[in-house]
């Protein structure tokens, strides 16, 4: 320790803090996307998705699985069209943003609610919806599993009061095993049953569930997922089986299946009386 001239110790060698290294710059992702069906004959436009510079809920990387839900809901923009989107643990938000962009009525984005986390997400709508459609967009702090009020207050009341959405979007979620409950709870109390019809004909509401197994050796408890939704009455249908360079290369494990995003989709039939007001 250093110390003043009469020999004593400074207060700075005292209370000295740990060395930190610095937090890293936030980076951007891009992503080509055609807005309307029209754009797909031109040139697409550039979706920018800021990333936090490091994050331990992994906020910092840009999945596969969300670019392949995007891609997913680009084709087939009737799940999304005049409709109500919610995602959850959106990290940079592509998949809710490309939904904005092509016709939802009103999407939902969530993370948890960290500040780094939903500042960023709020600066990614801001900056790649435009602003007729930036109403259109909420951003929310959101706990898996808990009550799902202030989700479904953020819907217009334009259904008969009947609030509930018509698309839910996991990308990347499944790995969280010890969240598989939480995060089909929260499904189960937001999306609309199949019974309510409303004014005009939408597809059967749905949650796209996409993911890759990142640890091949966990692989079967990824799928425990799927068990546990069959178990509850969810009817789990495989509808993509995509190849992308491996997120993390140098990762162990078979670099085919960390190279492959499964998607699925999941629907659940159950009555407006079966419903649970939160």
């Amino acid at each position: 320790m250093g110390s003043d001239e009469d020999g004593s110790e400074s207060l700075q060698d005292i209370f000295t803090d740990p060395w930190r290294p610095p937090t890293p710059e936030a980076t951007f992702a891009r992503y080509l996307s055609h807005k309307s069906e029209h754009d797909s004959k031109g040139s697409p436009s550039e979706v920018a998705i800021r990333l936090v510079g490091s994050h331990p809920l992994w906020g910092h990387y840009l999945w596969n699985a969300s670019v392949a839900v995007a891609e997913y809901l680009e084709s087939n923009r009737h799940l999304v069209r005049g409709g109500f989107v919610l995602e959850l643990g959106a990290g940079g938000g592509l998949p809710g943003i490309v939904s904005a962009q092509i016709g939802a009525e009103m999407v939902v984005l969530t993370d948890y609610p960290d500040r780094e986390l939903i500042d960023n997400l709020t600066y990614n709508a801001d900056h790649n919806v435009s602003p007729a459609d930036r109403t259109k967009v909420n951003v929310q702090g959101y706990v898996w599993g808990h009550k799902v009020h202030d989700l479904l207050a953020a819907l217009p009341s334009t259904r008969e009061n009947w609030r509930a959405f018509d698309l839910i979007i996991l990308s990347d979620l499944v790995f969280n095993h010890s969240q598989h409950d939480a995060l089909l709870r929260t499904c189960e109390l937001c999306l609309t049953p199949p019974s309510y019809e409303p004014p005009s004909k939408r597809p059967a509401p749905c949650v796209l569930v996409f993911y890759t197994h990142h640890r091949p050796h966990l692989s079967h408890r990824d799928l425990d997922f799927f068990n546990k939704a069959r178990a509850q009455g969810w009817i789990c249908e495989k509808i993509v089986n995509r190849k992308f360079p491996p997120m993390f290369p140098d990762d162990p494990g078979d670099e085919e299946v960390r190279s492959t995003v499964y998607g699925w989709k999941l629907d659940r039939g159950f009555s407006k009386a079966e419903a649970t007001t939160t």
